[in-house]
């Protein structure tokens, strides 16, 4: 039997193929039936310039629904989809090209220039481009090509997509992503987040991304559903279209940015179903704030890059504050101390993972996949967790975050709680600086309300002595406008890191 992903889609599609699959902002509509012509014809375009099973297609374009065709394409011909961010640059693009060695680039039209330059280098076959409009080379080459294709076959441990993680630490590496992973991950999130066919997402974030690409176009592909195409997040735009959709995927900036507008209501989110954040910790605050201004409470989940969606909170059953929820089906979580032994409840350990969603390893890399992994299977996903009496996780942060001053160990998201409830701090980052008598020291960087009624130093520092042992309170506050992040939202300590890094010096 064909375990492609894309056969598991098909199976999905609702019985009329007029039902429509997406929907964009500037009126656009493109039906379940034309997906499967446009697919039908990028895979024989693909596959007629000499591309073979496993042979990697790289893509750096704007979002699209074309892209979303492409993908579906390289899935369907037996490719390996190879999505990059569009901020990456130059250098970062030749690293890539150099480890992945795809076969053919998708291209911004003024990036072809480029890549053309790069691609010398690297053994690179084909070059098509695709702009923000679904223009280029790659469509109308593509229109020329039979409309009729039959899915290439493919087992569960074929890698279906390559991901490259983001590089905190070292050079990027290429998570190998199985159509079996893609699948078994698809299907859990159906069954927990009880998804419908009638069901619409709002899709307002990024396709390069796990979170964009397969949480949320899986989600509606295995539901035989439709999906509201923004090019990007923008408050005013979400708060227009809310009342069209039943579901909105989003980071916690997206909830954030939609409570600082007045025009977002209960009755803009009166047909919401679902509210469902991910990829970076939502702050208590916006929790209980969201609830209070809308009525509805938001569902937080965990997951990475190696892994897909591992935890959720219930559709049914309490959505906990400051927890990622319960384990989905069919995945395995554990949390140990450093010797591997499992911890008690309410005692922070790090977090393992096991079951079908993970992926096969990572790309050319055999020592660093053996090295995540341990002795019975588990990958180990270097964030520290806890579990409270009732079974739901806590992330507390990432073992790399963790602070080790005079040889204790400091959990950042226990003081980061703290100091965001002090008034006129929105929000703060707790980080480990190079110290020649702690070894690090435990340092605060925070965001105020008003940047220019910065509370005092002084008195942070005392309201935190109050409530934590001295070597968790922080030698130092560091005031900032904002904290930096990545494309998802996530803050990017190790920047904090090595910018202050001289700061004890």
């Amino acid at each position: 039997m064909n375990k492609n992903i894309y056969t598991v889609f098909e199976q999905h599609f609702p019985s009329s193929s007029d039902s429509v699959f997406i929907e964009t902002v500037s009126g656009e509509s493109y039906t379940y039936a034309v997906l499967q012509q446009h697919v039908a014809r990028i895979a024989n375009l693909l596959l007629a310039h000499g591309l073979t099973k496993g042979d990697r297609v790289a893509v750096q374009v704007e979002k699209s629904p074309q892209v979303l065709f492409l993908y579906l394409a390289c899935l369907r011909a037996g490719l390996i989809y190879l999505p990059l961010n569009t901020a990456y640059t130059e250098s970062e693009l030749a690293y890539f090209l150099e480890n992945a060695r795809p076969a053919t680039v998708v291209c911004d039209p003024c990036s072809e220039e480029m890549f053309a330059r790069l691609g010398e280098a690297h053994g690179l076959r084909n070059i098509f481009c695709l702009d923000a409009q679904g223009a280029g080379t790659l469509m109308s080459l593509a229109a020329r090509q039979s409309d009729m294709f039959t899915t290439v076959e493919c087992g569960k441990d074929d890698v279906a997509v390559i991901l490259y993680t983001s590089g905190t630490t070292g050079r990027p590496k290429g998570a190998m992503i199985t159509h079996g992973n893609l699948a078994a991950n698809g299907m859990a999130l159906q069954k927990t987040w009880h998804w419908r066919q009638d069901d619409i997402l709002l899709h307002a974030l990024p396709i390069f991304h796990i979170h964009g690409l397969f949480v949320a176009c899986h989600n509606v592909l295995l539901g035989g559903s439709k999906m509201l195409f923004v090019p990007k997040f923008d408050a005013k735009r979400i708060i227009e279209l809310l009342p069209k959709a039943t579901v909105l995927m989003g980071v916690p900036t997206f909830y954030t940015r939609l409570l600082d507008s007045p025009d977002f209501n209960r009755d803009v989110c009166r047909n919401i179903r679902l509210f469902i954040s991910g990829s970076a910790p939502l702050l208590e605050q916006t929790f209980i704030e969201f609830q209070e201004r809308t009525g509805h409470t938001i569902l937080e989940r965990y997951g990475m890059t190696e892994t897909g969606m591992n935890t959720s909170n219930p559709v049914d059953g309490a959505r906990v504050a400051g927890t990622v929820g319960l384990p989905l089906p069919g995945v395995e979580v554990r949390i140990v101390d450093d010797s591997g032994q499992t911890v008690q409840a309410d005692t922070v350990g790090l977090l393992q993972v096991r079951g079908e969603n993970v992926f096969k390893g990572y790309w050319q890399m055999p020592e660093k996949t053996a090295e995540d992994f341990t002795q019975d299977g588990f990958f180990i996903t270097g964030d520290l967790a806890k579990f409270d009496n009732s079974g739901y996780i806590a992330i507390v942060g990432r073992n790399k975050d963790m602070v080790i001053t005079g040889g204790y160990n400091v959990y950042p998201k226990e003081i980061e709680l703290l100091l965001d409830e002090i008034e006129g701090i929105r929000e703060s980052a707790i980080i480990g600086l190079p110290h020649k008598d702690f070894g690090e020291a435990v340092t605060a960087v925070i965001i105020p309300d008003d940047i220019e009624h910065v509370p005092d130093e002084k008195t942070i520092i005392s309201q935190l002595k109050a409530k934590l042992a001295n070597y968790k309170v922080p030698k130092k506050i560091i005031v900032l406008e904002q904290l930096p992040r990545n494309t998802m939202g996530k803050v990017q300590k190790n920047v904090l890191r090595e910018k202050y890094a001289d700061l004890w010096r």
